[in-house]
């Protein structure tokens, strides 16, 4: 199991000057392996593989074009990335699936590089902390260390490390690899996702739903007035812009914080999670469009998936139809309009609709009540 983790860097404005004039030069490089690919083609009919380009970065950082003095194998991680790209776009088109071209990058949009941590980036420790990894950074080719944020330890060795830029920010994202986890024995919990409630669980426990986007509303649409009232391409419209993003940006923080916490709080308390397999795209594209996209559901489950995977639990997908309609304790099927919000059966069932539906999702993920516990013995399972 790979996990990454992300730290802040505070570069100095001269190391901030390079780390962007080396992400230019990897745009450069990306666009000039995909300008060879797409002209070897039309030219000749070769398709150009990564040992083939890779093979002439050598005589490329020979030139004297700028690229020798950052990472050979950070640049190699640029043509890995076209080469990425090309096999992605080939595989659409198997599944039948009309996708676009690669295509060049503009420099205003290319933001994050690849390093193998040991060859192109090192961790500088501190004997004086010793409860942190690191607090300096040393990547080939920017002058002196890079001030890093450590605020936790790694739980293993990092083998890569990506170099990202976000809002005029800098950050590190280290990959470490840790060892499967054994499969837990303990509660079973189902979960349903919803709207009024972020959360409801088959115990009868119900998460209010935050409503990021509407309390931010009033803020975003101030930025975005002021951005729409600057005329094209001056400086005060980059200033707004910047404003924009760093506004989106910290919205997405503080979704992201209390989707962490609730996804770490749940896979504590149980050894399994039923969860419904929704087709979010689809739901994304309805009149619910905006509340779904607040409630983010895709990343809350795939925050449950590696959480419940690193603590040793495990989640189980069931067909989310019918789920609000059943009734959990005699099964009787009911239709009911969305803004019925109480669940009442003729055999005296009298629920939350959203906890009666995590009731049928612990049922259907595991065949049981809830409180019955895993049936199956302990066993490992990768993670």
């Amino acid at each position: 199991m790979i996990l990454a983790y992300k730290f802040r860097l505070y570069p100095s404005r001269a190391q901030r000057q390079t780390l962007d004039q080396m992400l230019r030069d990897f745009c450069k490089l990306y666009n000039a392996g995909l300008e060879q690919r797409i002209a070897a083609y039309r030219m000749r009919g070769i398709s150009l593989s990564y040992k083939a380009q890779a093979s002439e970065l050598k005589a490329v950082r020979a030139a004297g074009e700028g690229l020798e003095r950052w990472s050979f194998t950070a640049e190699q991680q640029v043509l890995r990335r076209i080469d990425k790209t090309f096999k992605a776009f080939f595989a659409r088109i198997r599944r039948g699936e009309t996708p676009g071209f690669p295509r060049f990058r503009a420099r205003a949009r290319y933001h994050a590089a690849e390093f193998r941590v040991g060859d192109g980036l090192t961790l500088r420790k501190n004997d004086r902390i010793a409860n942190r990894i690191a607090n300096r950074l040393g990547i080939v080719g920017v002058p002196g260390d890079i001030k890093v944020k450590c605020h936790r330890k790694l739980p293993g060795e990092a083998k890569s490390a990506i170099l990202a830029r976000q809002n005029d920010k800098w950050f590190v994202v280290f990959h470490v690899e840790v060892a499967e986890a054994e499969r837990l024995d303990g509660e079973t919990v189902g979960i349903d996702l919803g709207l009024s409630s972020l959360v409801a669980l088959s115990t009868g426990e119900t998460i209010e739903r935050p409503n990021w986007t509407r309390r931010a509303a009033k803020g975003l649409r101030k930025r975005q007035r002021s951005l729409a009232r600057c005329k094209h391409g001056s400086r005060r419209q980059v200033k707004a812009r910047a404003r924009l993003a760093a506004y989106s940006a910290k919205i997405a923080r503080k979704r992201a914080d209390t989707l962490h916490k609730l996804s770490a709080n749940l896979t504590a308390r149980f050894a399994a999670i039923g969860i419904e397999d929704l087709n979010i795209k689809g739901l994304a594209r309805g009149m619910l469009a905006k509340d779904v996209h607040d409630a983010a559901w895709a990343q809350l489950a795939s925050m449950l998936d590696y959480k419940a995977a690193r603590a040793g639990g495990t989640i189980v997908k069931v067909d989310p139809r019918g789920t609000s309609q059943t009734c959990p304790d005699c099964g009787t099927i009911k239709a009911k309009r969305l803004s019925e919000r109480r669940h009442r059966c003729a055999c005296g069932c009298d629920l939350d609709r959203d906890v009666a539906a995590a009731q049928i999702i612990h049922f259907r993920a595991f065949g049981s009540r809830p409180g019955h516990g895993l049936q199956n013995s302990r066993r490992r399972v990768a993670a």
